[in-house]
């Protein structure tokens, strides 16, 4: 069979190409011997690979500004929860998501599938370029570590949004796992459990190899420590997630922004201590409106599309508590008169989470890991084995910095309420909108209930929609974890290039 073609100058290229978005600016000739010998030729090509989460790049002969990892991350996992609700009818691919009819030739799966294994070819070359040299210093230990987290990271988000959820069927069809430059092109696919243990071996070594701090933009031992605990709660492995977290919380580098702080936190993310890693955009990377994230949730009027609003399931579930800091990322959209404005229906509450970094409206530095998100895999991993107190204390913490000083738990459960349906409404709320919810649903084998009016309601009006009547009553407003549709097709061109790649059903 035909090898996969990978070379130091795929790397090279990546770098070069990329260089617009990166303080370091990258040789005008790097050979293969610098890119491994000198820590600027090693940084510069690493840089490359942290590039394409946000560069819009050549698929298929052009560049679709559409197109870049975090905006299709986004899309293909948040759009489809019930925290987002779909504002019209587009032709944009994302509406897939909304009315989970999906198909094996949409542009953003094909696109984020793309995106993905380039930047694992890339880190993966890298790592055969360095181990081959036998270099042991601290700086380029740390590269390297980089290099395993971010091929942990890539193929742990392939299997969430290609295949079943671990906790449903670990024996099921995963991805295809790329972990050298000399594998066979035509490769089938791993299954979920050997896609999990291939994840986790690859964030424990980089684990291991990363010493050196680079700051929130780059991967990290403590970024590491954080994708394990976040793997481990999926796979269920709940000592090992509770473990992880603490890791965290107790190495003293994060904390959690309090509630005069919180509302600046993600436009400042680069600079707020309760990032462990995001991916640094700069004005350099203004988007604006055509390929940022923030325009297809937000707009000032004129910045950015604004067709996607938060939902009011969401809204319904935080209406208890007008006082909630979280309030200041749904922002509504008012008239001259005060009243909230509608589109087809639907009430205008923009969703400002990836907006205003130095004040532009489509500019943020996307966040992949954070402190709030430690105490809650740690709750959820602690209500699961029994220990109630303990995660209700650490859903209490992140109340307590939110606004929430006078609704604490204290340790007493709601009336009706399991302390996994606290941990999992928390997590609802303070995670809203960060590529979360759907995972979150599904690995815990509930269902999302879609039951509000909106353009996830494929073929209908408003007014064809009884929403006293059963969901299932209407397509797709009742959606179980077992429904085949909860993950995505895989893309036409890996199914018909590598005939060992079997579909999903």
């Amino acid at each position: 069979m035909k090898k996969l073609i990978s070379s130091i100058f795929v790397i090279l290229i990546i770098a070069v190409s990329s260089c617009k978005n990166l303080d370091v600016a990258p040789s005008d000739a790097i050979s293969t011997s610098t890119l491994v010998m000198t820590p600027a030729g090693l940084a510069n090509a690493l840089n490359g690979a942290y590039a394409l989460f946000k560069d819009h790049i050549s698929f298929n002969g052009s560049v679709d500004l559409n197109n870049m990892y975090l905006r299709q991350f986004y899309q293909l996992s948040d759009f489809a929860s019930d925290d987002i609700v779909c504002g019209q009818v587009t032709e944009d691919p994302l509406f897939y998501s909304f009315s989970l009819s999906h198909s094996p030739g949409q542009s953003n799966t094909r696109f984020y599938w793309y995106i993905s294994y380039k930047i694992i070819t890339g880190v993966n070359t890298i790592i055969d370029a360095v181990e081959k040299s036998g270099k042991q210093d601290a700086q380029t230990q740390q590269l390297l570590g980089e290099c395993y987290f971010l091929r942990a990271l890539c193929h742990f988000n392939l299997v969430r949004l290609f295949a079943q959820p671990y906790s449903v069927n670990a024996g099921a069809p995963g991805i295809i796992l790329r972990q050298s430059v000399n594998e066979e092109a035509k490769k089938a696919r791993a299954t979920v459990a050997e896609v999990y243990a291939a994840v986790i071996a690859d964030a424990e070594k980089s684990e291991t190899l990363m010493t050196v701090a680079r700051g929130v933009q780059y991967a990290s031992r403590e970024a590491a420590w954080a994708l394990l605990s976040r793997v481990n709660l999926y796979k269920e492995d709940n000592a090992k997630a509770i473990a992880y977290a603490t890791n965290v919380i107790n190495s003293g580098k994060f904390s959690l922004e309090t509630k005069a702080t919180y509302p600046s936190l993600f436009a400042q993310a680069q600079s707020s201590k309760e990032t462990i890693l995001c991916v640094a955009f700069t004005p350099v990377d203004d988007y604006g409106k055509f390929g940022s994230i923030a325009s297809m949730i937000y707009s000032d009027g004129n910045s950015g599309w604004g067709e996607e609003f938060a939902s009011s399931s969401l809204r319904d579930l935080m209406a208890k508590h007008p006082e909630d800091i979280r309030w200041s990322y749904i922002i509504p959209s008012k008239d001259g008169n005060g009243t909230i404005q509608k589109k087809n229906g639907i009430e205008t509450y923009y969703i400002s989470k990836f907006s205003f970094q130095g004040g532009l409206p489509n500019l943020s530095s996307p966040i992949l890991f954070r402190m709030a998100e430690m105490y809650l895999n740690r709750a959820e991993a602690l209500a699961k084995t029994g220990n109630t107190a303990g995660a209700l204390d650490d859903v209490d913490k992140i109340r307590s910095n939110r606004g929430l000083e006078a609704s604490l738990y204290q340790g007493s459960l709601p009336s009706g309420f399991s302390v996994l349906d606290v941990v999992l409404d928390e997590r609802r709320i303070e995670l809203a909108f960060e590529g979360q919810r759907t995972y979150d649903v599904y690995r815990n084998k509930r269902k999302l209930n879609k039951a509000y009016w909106g353009y996830h309601l494929q073929g209908l009006k408003e007014t064809d929609v009884d929403l006293s009547k059963t969901p299932s009553g209407y397509p797709n407003m009742e959606v179980d974890y077992t429904n085949p549709r909860i993950i995505y097709f895989l893309p036409v061109d890996e199914v018909l290039s590598n005939p060992l790649a079997i579909q999903n059903p």
